[in-house]
C-alpha cells in the first residue's frame, strides 16, 4: 500500500477520473450561491444540485474536482482525534452518462490499482431494501465480480446507505461505501463497517441517484440516472499513512509544531492539552478558508461571519488554556497558508485580509472577556444575597451565549467569590441549545438544495438586473460578494464604500422596472471564461483554464458569467421594489428587494 500525501492523492484522483474522460472543473466558495438552505458548502455535490436535477454542465456530462467543505453541525464535538469543521472533498459525476458498473468498476481500479489498497483489507456496504425500493443486488454482485470476498460485502439499511433527495421530493438512490480494515481486532461478533470501534474506516461513497421520489411518497426509476461521489482527503490520507488520526498526517502537523513552539507544550504528552492543540489546529485551519474564501466573510452575530467569530474565540480560549497569552493566531494563520495557497489560490490574495481580521477579532475577545468579568461583578451582589453558594447552570449559559463568556472562567470567578457552578445545569442549558440549533438546521435544510421555483427563478434573475443596474448608477467598482434567494425576497451583498442616497436607491429601482418592462429577451451561451470575460460578460471568480462556464445575457442591459436559473424574458417578472440598503461588512452593502405581482 503506497504512503501517500494530501497533495499527492488530490492530484492522483483528478488525474485518474480525467484519464477516463472526465473534465476538471473549479471548486466552488465556501459560501453557496443563492442557497438559503445551509450556511456553507457541506459536500462536493452540493454546487452541483442544480446540473444533477437536469440542468445542463457547461463542462458536459462527465465530471472531476476537489471541493472545500465545511459543517458546522459537530463544532463542539471539535476535539477528539477524528472530527474537523472544514475537509476536502474529491469527486466525480455522471450527469446522465455512465451508472453503477461503470462506477464501481472506477472506484475498484482507483483504490487497488492506483493507490495499491490490498483488496482483502476492503469492506463495502450497499442497500438492503425496504418495503419502498428492493435491495441493490447490482451493486453487490459487481463487487464480487471485481474480486471483493462475499463476506466483505454487507447490506445496510436506508439510514446508513441511501442519499436524497435534497428537498422532500426529486432525484435520490442507493449508495455503496468503502470501508478500510485498520487491522484492528473486532469489538464482538456484530462488528462491521460503521461500528464504532474504529476497525474499519470509510473513506468513499458512492451514490447512484436512480429514483426519483414522488409528493405522494412512491419512488420511481429515472431514466436520466445519476453518479455522485465524495472522498474525503485528509480521512484517506490517514487511512494510507497507517496513523490513527487525521491529526497525525502532514496536513495538520506543520500547523501543531507552531502550537507547540507557541505555548511550550508538547502534543501527545498530556490529553487535556492535546484536545486544545487539536481545536486550534482545526479552527484555525476553518477560519483561514472562510476569510480567505472568493467572498472573504468577515467574522459578525449573524450567519457565516457568526460561525467565524465562534471558531476564532474558540481557538483564542483554548490557546489561552495551555499558556498563550498573547495574540497568537496571525502566525498559525501563515502555516495554514504555506500549505494551501497552491491548490487555493484565492488564500494568498486575501493573506493581508486574513491577517487584519484575525488580530481585529483577537482583540475584541479580549474586550468580550473584559465586558464578561462586569457582567459577572453586576451579578454578584443578587448571588450574595441567597442562601445558595450555587451558580445556576442557567445564569452560567446565559453568560456563555449572551456575552461570549466561557465557562471555565465563570468558574474561575465564581471560586474567587466562594461559589460553585452548576456544571450539570450549564451542560443542559447548552444541549437544549444545540438541539433547537440543530432542529433549525435540519428544517433548512428539508427545504432543499434546488428550489428552482417561478418564484426563486425570477428573483435570481433580478438580481443580475440589480447588479446591472448598481455598476450603472454607483461605478464600475461595484461587484457581488454574495446572494441569497428565497421564495419571498432576494438579498444581494456588493462593494461600495459608503451608505447609497435615497436617490441612487429610486435610481437603482427605476433601472430593473424599466428593463423588465421592455420584456428583454434572456439567452445562455456556453464559452469558456476568457472568451465570457473577452465578450464582457461579469465574472467575479478564477476557473481552470479553458474551463466552459455559462453565461446569461438579458438583453441589452446584463450579461454575466451564472450557473442560472432564470426566465426567458423579463416581461412576467412583476414590480422590483427595494426593501433596506444596509451595511453586511466593512466595504460591503447589502439589499434586500422583492417582486410584487
Amino acid at each position: 500500500m503506497k504512503e501517500i500525501t494530501a497533495d499527492q492523492l488530490r492530484k492522483l484522483y483528478i488525474d485518474f477520473f480525467v484519464s477516463k474522460g472526465h473534465k476538471q472543473i473549479s471548486g466552488a466558495s465556501l459560501i453557496p450561491e443563492n442557497d438559503p438552505t445551509v450556511l456553507f458548502t457541506t459536500a462536493g455535490m452540493h454546487p452541483l444540485v442544480p446540473y444533477i436535477l437536469g440542468a445542463e454542465h457547461p463542462a458536459g456530462t462527465r465530471l472531476t474536482d476537489y471541493q472545500k467543505c465545511i459543517r458546522t453541525g459537530d463544532i463542539d464535538s471539535v476535539g477528539d482525534p477524528h472530527h474537523l469543521t472544514f475537509f476536502e472533498m474529491l469527486g466525480n459525476w455522471s450527469l446522465g452518462d455512465y451508472f453503477k458498473k461503470e462506477m464501481i468498476g472506477y472506484s475498484f481500479e482507483f483504490l487497488t490499482k492506483v493507490l495499491g489498497i490490498p483488496v482483502d483489507r476492503l469492506s463495502v456496504t450497499v442497500f438492503e431494501g425496504d418495503a419502498e425500493v428492493p435491495r441493490d443486488e447490482e451493486a453487490a454482485a459487481r463487487w464480487i465480480e471485481l474480486g471483493i470476498d462475499p463476506s466483505h460485502v454487507y447490506y445496510m439499511p436506508r439510514e446508513d446507505n441511501w442519499w436524497g433527495p435534497a428537498g422532500e421530493t426529486g432525484p435520490c438512490g442507493p449508495d455503496s461505501e468503502m470501508f478500510f480494515d485498520t487491522g484492528r481486532p473486532a469489538c464482538g461478533p456484530d462488528c462491521k463497517p460503521g461500528c464504532k470501534c474504529g476497525k474499519y474506516f470509510e473513506i468513499w461513497n458512492d451514490v447512484f441517484m436512480q429514483y426519483r421520489k414522488e409528493s405522494d411518497g412512491t419512488y420511481h426509476e429515472m431514466a436520466r440516472k445519476c453518479i455522485d461521489t465524495g472522498m474525503g482527503i485528509e480521512r484517506t490520507v490517514a487511512v494510507l499513512q497507517g496513523k490513527k488520526s487525521v491529526y497525525e498526517t502532514e496536513v495538520f502537523q506543520p500547523i501543531i509544531h507552531k502550537i507547540e513552539e507557541l505555548s511550550g507544550r508538547k502534543y501527545g504528552e498530556n490529553e487535556e492539552d492535546d484536545i486544545s492543540i487539536r481545536i486550534i489546529s482545526d479552527h484555525i485551519r476553518t477560519s483561514v478558508f472562510i476569510l480567505g474564501d472568493q467572498k472573504a466573510i468577515a467574522p459578525s452575530n449573524v450567519g457565516q461571519g457568526y460561525i467565524l467569530r465562534r471558531l476564532i474565540r474558540r481557538a483564542v480560549r483554548h490557546g489561552k488554556k495551555i499558556g498563550i497569552d498573547h495574540a497568537f493566531l496571525s502566525s498559525l494563520a501563515d502555516v495554514v497558508l504555506s500549505l494551501y495557497s497552491a491548490p487555493y489560490p484565492e488564500l494568498e490574495e486575501h493573506r493581508e485580509f486574513i491577517h487584519e481580521e484575525l488580530l481585529k477579532e483577537e482583540e475584541k475577545f479580549s474586550q468580550t472577556l473584559t465586558k464578561g468579568e462586569k457582567e459577572f461583578e453586576k451579578m454578584l451582589p443578587n448571588l450574595m444575597k441567597g442562601n445558595s453558594r450555587v451558580i445556576s447552570g442557567r445564569l452560567a449559559f446565559k453568560l456563555y451565549d449572551t456575552y461570549g463568556f466561557p465557562i471555565e472562567l465563570t468558574t474561575e470567578l465564581a471560586a474567587e467569590h466562594g461559589f460553585t457552578v452548576d456544571i450539570d445545569g450549564f451542560h443542559a442549558a447548552f444541549e437544549k441549545h444545540q438541539e433547537l440549533s440543530r432542529a433549525g438546521a435540519e428544517q433548512q435544510f428539508k427545504g432543499g438544495l434546488a428550489d428552482h421555483s417561478e418564484q426563486t427563478t425570477a428573483l435570481h434573475t433580478a438580481t443580475h438586473l440589480l447588479h446591472a443596474a448598481l455598476r450603472r448608477v454607483l461605478g464600475t467598482h461595484v461587484g457581488q460578494k454574495g446572494s441569497n434567494i428565497t421564495a419571498e425576497r432576494l438579498r444581494f451583498d456588493f462593494t461600495h464604500p459608503e451608505p447609497m442616497t435615497k436617490e441612487q436607491i429610486q435610481e437603482v429601482e427605476d433601472l430593473v422596472n424599466d428593463a423588465i418592462k421592455r420584456d428583454l429577451t434572456v439567452t445562455c451561451e456556453t464559452m469558456s471564461l476568457e472568451d465570457a470575460r473577452n465578450s464582457g460578460a461579469i465574472a467575479f471568480f478564477d476557473s481552470k483554464y479553458g474551463e466552459m462556464v455559462k453565461v446569461y445575457t438579458i438583453g441589452d442591459f446584463s450579461k454575466e458569467v451564472c450557473g442560472g436559473p432564470h426566465v426567458t424574458h423579463t416581461g412576467d417578472m412583476g414590480h422590483f421594489h427595494i426593501l433596506k440598503e444596509q451595511s453586511s461588512s466593512a466595504g460591503v452593502r447589502r439589499i434586500k428587494a422583492v417582486l410584487e405581482k
